[in-house]
Order: structure tokens, then C-alpha cells, then sequence
């Protein structure tokens, strides 16, 4: 229906007998739909004298030939000279008397909009540097709240001379925007912080936080406050074959410092290791660790770990009477399954690290030192309570809304808490219909069950006795 729907307040009269088009308007209130945010009334014909009605978190806008004159809040409002001072100015309105005049009337709703969704149609790529800049496709969704602001400069800026603005099109119009957004920031962030993408939902908070101060200050341009800005996801798109092959190569890295962290060496003694043992294959030079290419300080780190075990064995080899040591506690150990590979053997912590990070699950094949048996990790008794779980407690029970009828309007939904203010301000009566979400039948207040510890009252205390003079 192209930006605004223009059709709905075409023609429209709250009698249904056109009389506002002959006459002069009685009553200026809202008749539009709970999702739009701006709504202009159908009719110019006014009077001083008329009433106008504004609804909570509303306001009511007099415009005169595309200039804003004045903005009414909530309430019941007589239109008269006094309080139209602008546009007394403009038309000259007498005092006194039923002055006709014409202006339009623009209502805006300025309750919170919660739930608008947003997301990157198409992968946003970004410049990854912690693998030598490779760009990573990348998708993010979420939503965000937003809320009138100004209501003079929403009307301004983005309504101009339309009928109404829903929160679809408002959603659907600052879609660009907020990708654009997206495509601008995530790459900023990765860079500034030099975090990898692959690492973006572990930051998700911190991003979405990143990104919001900078939305904040497009949406103001346009009277719109933005309350919040979440991800429900932003990460790689695992789909890719790039990013499957970085993830497998994280996991596989991960997997070898585990490894090398068992074993008690690091990745550097791991080389040195390799090259004497080269240099002890090489019969050229036999014993000669120059001959190998290396010198002294290749097998200083090497002589420093085996160092202490050395001077152990010397010593009891001189001691003729060693003091005898206690064993230590038998630990049970397991050899596993992983990648068609058998590996291990591995202690209990080992394994919990594993099944923590996804490397063992409880499918993988395990063996028990000195057993010749592989069973399943989820079936070995001495690994079940690994895989425990806590149960997530239930979630709270949803709190009931309600639409009611007031004012001769449809409006809401409201939750209980809500409903129980308007009851106590006085807005809201036993006789006032309402409508509980997800049902079809409006009954009064007073007789909805959830509703009726509302209209309650405590008794009054006894009169008070006043004894009488003699």
C-alpha cells in the first residue's frame, strides 16, 4: 500500500452519517489503531468550543499551513482562544462565542514500542585479524524498543503531509539504517578491539551496547528515543566453508595445547625434542649436537627438565639405604576415541576439560587402563556424573493482560499491575468492560475473577461515640 495507508481516514465519520463534513466537528478524539504511531484526524472543520480528547501517553498537535501552532497532553480540553495562543495569532480567533476555523490535528502515540525485529538479509563480511584478514561473513538479529521523543519533530521530519505512520512501516523504513548500522560498527568494533569473529557471540552485550550509541543518535534526528538494542544472535555464518574450516582448526589448536599440557611440555620443547632426536639419528655426527645445527642453548631448556631426574637417579644410585617413598593413590585413566584415532591416556580432569569444550561427548569410545573393553563415555560408570546437568528452574508464571474500553476506545493490553493503578486513580470503574488476551468476549471488570480483589473495599470503622453533655 505504498509508505502510509492513506484509505483508512478517508471518508471516515464516528457516526457513520458524514455530519462533520457539513457542519462543524463537536468532539476532536482518537480513532486510529493501537500500532500506529502517528494518526491525523480526518476532519479540519473546527470550532473553538469543541472537545478534544487526549488519551494517555498521547498527545494532540495543531498544525496551520504546515507549521506546528500547539501541542495538547492527555486530558479533556475545550478549544478556545486561551489555550491556542499560536494559533490565535495565525487566524486571529475571537473571544467568545462558537468561532469556526480550520487546522489539522495530529495525535501521537508516545508509548514504549517493545519487540522490533531487525537482521542482516545478507551476511555482513568482516575483515578478521587474528587470521591474517580473512574476511568472515557474519549475520546478527535481534530487536530493539523505541519511543516517541518530540513529537514536533517526528511530525516534521518523517510523517510530512501523510495520514499515519504505523510501527510496520516505521520498522520496515529504518531497516536500512540499522543494517547499515550493523555492516559499519561490527567491523569497527573487531577492529578496535582486536577480537576475532569467531569470538562475537561471547561479546554479544558488549557489541550490542557499541552499536546502540550510535543508533541512538540516528533515531534523535527523527524525535525517536531508542530505549534498547539487543542480539538474539551475531556470530560467523557457520554455514560457510571457511569459517567451518576456522572453527575445525580452533577446535584441533585447542585439542594439542591440552595435549601438550597433560603431557607437561610446551610447544617449544615439543621442537627441541624433535630435533635431538634427529640429531641422534644423524651417524655422521653421533653424540654431536653442532652437527644437527644446533648449539649449546638449544639443549639448555631440554638438560634443565630432565636435570632434576637425573641427579635423582645419581643420588640413589650412591645411597646404599634409600629412604623407601609411599606410592601415590592409583588415578584412573582413560584411553578415547577421537578423530578415528585412539589416544591417552588421559586423567579424570583431562576428560571433564574435553567434554566441557565439546571434544568428548557421550558417544565417544573409551577405555579404562587395564581393561580391554570400549564402551560408551555416557555409559562408564566412572564418568556418568561428568555429564550431569542441573535443570534449569520453570520459568515464572506469564502475567495476564487485558484490553479495556475507555473513553469509547479499545485500548491496551495492559498487564494486572497496570490495570490496578488505572482502578485506584479512578480511571477505571467495576462496569468498565475489558477483554483478557487471547479471548474473544468483553465482560465487565468486576466480574473478571482475576479483577475483582481490585474493587474491594475495607470495611469503615464504627462511628465514633461521642458522649452527650448533661
Amino acid at each position: 500500500m505504498g509508505f502510509f495507508d492513506k484509505l483508512r481516514a478517508e471518508g471516515k465519520t464516528f457516526d457513520g452519517q458524514g455530519n462533520e463534513r457539513r457542519g462543524l466537528v463537536d468532539v476532536i478524539q482518537y480513532n486510529g489503531e493501537p500500532d500506529e504511531l502517528v494518526w491525523k484526524f480526518p476532519y479540519n472543520n473546527l470550532s473553538t468550543g469543541a472537545q478534544l480528547i487526549v488519551n494517555r501517553s498521547q498527545e494532540a498537535i495543531f498544525v496551520k499551513g504546515g507549521v506546528v501552532c500547539d501541542i495538547f497532553g492527555e486530558g479533556t480540553h475545550t478549544i478556545s482562544a486561551n489555550n491556542l495562543p499560536l494559533l490565535e495569532k495565525i487566524i486571529n480567533i475571537p473571544f467568545g462565542g462558537r468561532t469556526p476555523f480550520t487546522a489539522e490535528v495530529w495525535y501521537v502515540n508516545k508509548v514504549v514500542r517493545r519487540g522490533l525485529k531487525f537482521g542482516t538479509p545478507n551476511p555482513i563480511r568482516v575483515s578478521d585479524s587474528k587470521y591474517s584478514g580473512v574476511d568472515i561473513p557474519v549475520r546478527a538479529h535481534g530487536d530493539y524498543s523505541i519511543r516517541v521523543k518530540d513529537s514536533q519533530m517526528l511530525l516534521n521530519e518523517f510523517v510530512g503531509t501523510q495520514h499515519l505512520l504505523t510501527t510496520d512501516t516505521f520498522v520496515k523504513q529504518f531497516m536500512t539504517m540499522v543494517v547499515q548500522e550493523l555492516n559499519k560498527n561490527l567491523k569497527r568494533y573487531a577492529r578496535e578491539q582486536n577480537i576475532s569473529t569467531l569470538d562475537f557471540p561471547e561479546y554479544a552485550p558488549e557489541i550490542a551496547d557499541f552499536i546502540k550509541e550510535t543508533l541512538a543518535g540516528n533515531f534523535e534526528l527523527y524525535g525517536i528515543e531508542l530505549i534498547d538494542f539487543q542480539f538474539a544472535h551475531v556470530g560467523p555464518n557457520e554455514d560457510d566453508p571457511v569459517v567451518k574450516e576456522l572453527i575445525d582448526n580452533r577446535l584441533e589448536s585447542l585439542k594439542e595445547a591440552e595435549r601438550r599440557k597433560i603431557q607437561g611440555f610446551n610447544y617449544q620443547q615439543e621442537r627441541q625434542f624433535d630435533i635431538l632426536e634427529t640429531a641422534a639419528r644423524n651417524e655422521g655426527n653421533a653424540g654431536n649436537l653442532m652437527g644437527a645445527g644446533i648449539g649449546l642453548g638449544m639443549g639448555v631448556g631440554v638438560g634443565r627438565i630432565f636435570g632434576g631426574q637425573i641427579k635423582q637417579v645419581t643420588e640413589t644410585m650412591v645411597d646404599p639405604h634409600p629412604i623407601p617413598v609411599a606410592p601415590p593413590s592409583p588415578v584412573s585413566s582413560y584411553y578415547v576415541y577421537i578423530n578415528e584415532t585412539q589416544q591417552g591416556p588421559y586423567e579424570m580432569s583431562n576428560l571433564k576439560t574435553f567434554i566441557d569444550s565439546g571434544i568428548v561427548n557421550r558417544e565417544t569410545l573409551v577405555c579404562k587402563s587395564g581393561m580391554t573393553q570400549w564402551i560408551k563415555a555416557g555409559e562408564q560408570p566412572g564418568l556418568q556424573h561428568l555429564f550431569t546437568t542441573t535443570t534449569p528452574p520453570p520459568p515464572p508464571p506469564p502475567i495476564s493482560s487485558y484490553y479495556v474500553y475507555l473513553n469509547e476506545i479499545q485500548q491496551g493490553p495492559y498487564d494486572v499491575n497496570q490495570l490496578k493503578t488505572f482502578v485506584d486513580i479512578g480511571a477505571m470503574k467495576r462496569d468498565t468492560l475489558v477483554c483478557k488476551l487471547g479471548t474473544a468476549q468483553w465482560v465487565k471488570a468486576g466480574e473478571q475473577p482475576d479483577l475483582q480483589s481490585f474493587f474491594t473495599t475495607a470495611p469503615l470503622p464504627p462511628p465514633l461515640h461521642v458522649p452527650s453533655i448533661p
